[in-house]
């Protein structure tokens, strides 16, 4: 099921991301009568970043002990109450509980930040990953002025962008044989 039907539900679940990310740059709306209990400055990191329609991805870099999961109960309990809210529906967003994948050595970064850059192209909704807005490529690119990710971590391991670029280009063909293997070997 999607559960971002249009920019405005992108646009809020990144200005999520951004505040818990980021909390002191958080200031309450307009009207708004609650005071939002905020993460702590620091604890979370976002390497990158993909929202597709019925789903996303985020490659986070644990800064403290707080875990994972405090992060993603406030990021998709808060998107949770403003979706059914917006579209006047109950019950749960999202089909399961967030899966996490430990980042255990670079090469794995790496692939991993090539994935999720790789997302919408697998998936057929644009052919140039440039097109595709919801993503931190354009972060990575240079051509997007709001940046959400820290891209040290990646873009220190390749001498220029452009060869961080031909590095996720290049990459197209094994993570699309790699996901339309992927049902067959579950």
């Amino acid at each position: 099921m999607p559960i971002f039907l249009d920019a405005a539900d992108h646009l809020f679940f990144l200005k999520r991301l951004k505040e818990n990310l980021f909390p002191s740059t958080w200031a309450p709306s307009v009207g708004e009568r609650y005071q939002r209990k905020l993460l702590p400055e620091g604890a979370f990191t976002l390497v990158a970043y993909c929202l597709m329609p019925n789903h996303f991805h985020l490659l986070i870099r644990q800064n403290t002990d707080l875990p994972i999961s405090a992060l993603m109960v406030k990021l998709c309990g808060g998107y949770s109450k403003y979706f059914n809210k917006k579209y006047a529906r109950v019950g749960s967003v999202f089909q399961d509980q967030f899966k996490v994948a430990h980042v255990h050595d670079n090469t794995y970064l790496l692939w991993l930040s090539a994935y999720i850059h790789q997302n919408p192209k697998v998936a057929g909704l644009v052919s140039a990953l440039s097109d595709y807005v919801y993503s931190s490529y354009a972060e990575y690119l240079g051509d997007k002025k709001e940046i959400l990710c820290d891209k040290e971590i990646v873009e220190e391991q390749f001498e220029t962008i452009l060869n961080y670029q031909t590095f996720v280009e290049t990459s197209y063909e094994s993570i699309k044989q790699k996901k339309e293997l992927t049902p067959l070997t579950n």
